[in-house]
């Protein structure tokens, strides 16, 4: 199942799917070569309480699906998601395709994370990767709604947020509902994509490079003259509203 949504900068940004079966793998890859698909976006472990929620649909090395084949480049695994990297080449085709599958490992089996720190934290690579010449994002997690409407939503409204000053979850969730039923399934969900936009609005992007870290931290600890605080103190105080 296919759904194009349309991110904020541009109609047809997103491609929502169900999380590939055995017998829809090839479909699946055909897809990403038609739609000049770079990223791959999935929200959801192979097995979930004991159930299959979606099949391996990437080889750890290289595979042959159909005329397709799949060569693994780079595997990146991170604490909250890892990032495969891919070229894909087809037969009677000259031209050879890089693919980036995001796979956030960290959304629980049951409700939704506790804090949506990781998440927006994933969503962000995922948004700095993405060449913006590329073809659509496709995300799925297993049926294609649920999760992966919350990562549409908040993809758009981080967004939103940065280019107006302003956002619209309501209205956006409201557009996506009306393209395909139970994009957002649960009130927690919804609640969940509140939580997100208001830490991200709040804290802003707070992660360090490691070897920037010492700089900024006393950059962090200077007191400031006029409001005798520090960055540091002031940031401890936004978390606190956060709990």
């Amino acid at each position: 199942i296919r759904i194009n949504r349309e991110g904020y900068h541009r109609a047809n940004h997103f491609i929502a799917t169900q999380g590939p079966k055995q017998e829809t793998v090839y479909d699946f890859w055909r897809m990403v070569w038609q739609e000049n698909c770079f990223s791959i976006v999935m929200i959801t472990k192979l097995v979930e309480i004991g159930r299959v929620k979606c099949c391996k649909y990437w080889p750890d090395d290289s595979e042959m699906y159909g005329d397709i084949k799949i060569t693994l480049l780079k595997l990146e695994t991170l604490l909250e998601y890892t990032v495969r990297t891919y070229a894909l080449e087809r037969m009677g085709y000259s031209a050879k395709h890089e693919v980036r599958q995001f796979h956030f490992t960290s959304w629980p089996e049951h409700g939704v994370p506790y804090h949506a720190t990781g998440l927006l934290a994933f969503i962000r690579r995922v948004k700095a990767s993405t060449p913006p010449d590329a073809g659509p994002v496709v995300v799925h997690c297993s049926v294609g709604a649920g999760r992966t409407g919350c990562y549409i939503v908040l993809d758009v409204m981080l967004d939103m947020a940065e280019c107006e000053g302003v956002v619209d979850i309501y209205n956006c969730v409201k557009t996506l509902c009306s393209r395909r039923i139970n994009m957002i399934q649960t009130e927690e969900q919804y609640i969940f994509i509140h939580d997100a936009i208001l830490e991200a609005c709040l804290c802003g992007e707070t992660a360090i490079l490691v070897n920037e870290f010492a700089l900024i931290y006393k950059d962090l600890l200077r007191v400031d003259s006029q409001s005798n605080s520090s960055q540091l103190r002031d940031e401890f105080q936004v978390s606190q509203t956060l709990e």
